[in-house]
């Protein structure tokens, strides 16, 4: 597409990032994804600001190995598919892991069909049987990933709805409109006031 970067393309395939390009329809993405609200609220981010750690990348990999012998692209898909959408590590993090497993000799490789098939060696099989048999469970907890879609849109609306009442409103118009957020912010802090 023009004007889009191949590092976007290579990053996120042909339909850009999963916000910052608009969403379904058009829509807006979240206000974050577009450099408003100071960035990502920390429930997008999580406790380890959205990323598994390297650790868990070689648990989840040895954990599918367990199963059947899989390629990289294959193990990507899979974490995706079991976390729920919550995680997809990047190739950035998988093969490097891979190679270091390798490395170690708990796993090995070999060429099928063009694609490099990994498989679990024994030493492999008996570091994987006393780890965690889904470690990709904790990154699909972590984040409720359709509360940040309902609040990314309903964030998008109400910066549209501020952004019309600033350019067009009348200063009347605007000090109400200020007036209002004021209110909402107000409220929304009461709501934590509240007992559960």
């Amino acid at each position: 597409m023009p004007g889009e970067s191949y590092e976007g393309r290579r990053a996120f395939g042909p339909f850009g990032p999963p916000f910052g390009g608009g969403g379904p329809g058009g829509r807006p993405g979240p206000p974050w994804a577009r450099g408003g609200f100071g960035g990502p609220p920390p429930w997008v981010r999580g406790r380890r600001g959205g990323r598994a750690r390297r650790g868990d990348v070689r648990a989840s990999l040895l954990a599918l190995l367990k199963e059947r012998p899989m390629h990289g692209y294959e193990m990507i898909a899979e974490i995706a598919e079991r976390s729920g959408g919550a995680w997809r590590p990047s190739p950035g993090s998988v093969y490097p892991t891979l190679q270091l497993l390798e490395e170690e000799g708990l796993v090995t490789a070999e060429e099928v069909g063009g694609k490099r098939l990994v498989s679990l060696t024994e030493a492999g099989r008996t570091e994987a049987e006393a780890g965690p048999d889904e470690p990709w469970a904790e990154a699909g907890q972590e984040v409720d990933w359709a509360a940040v879609q309902e609040v990314g849109q309903a964030l998008g609306a109400v910066e549209n709805a501020v952004r019309q009442v600033m350019a067009t409103g009348t200063e009347a118009q605007r000090a109400k409109g200020l007036e209002v957020l004021n209110e909402a912010r107000k409220k929304l802090y009461l709501i934590l006031a509240e007992d559960a």
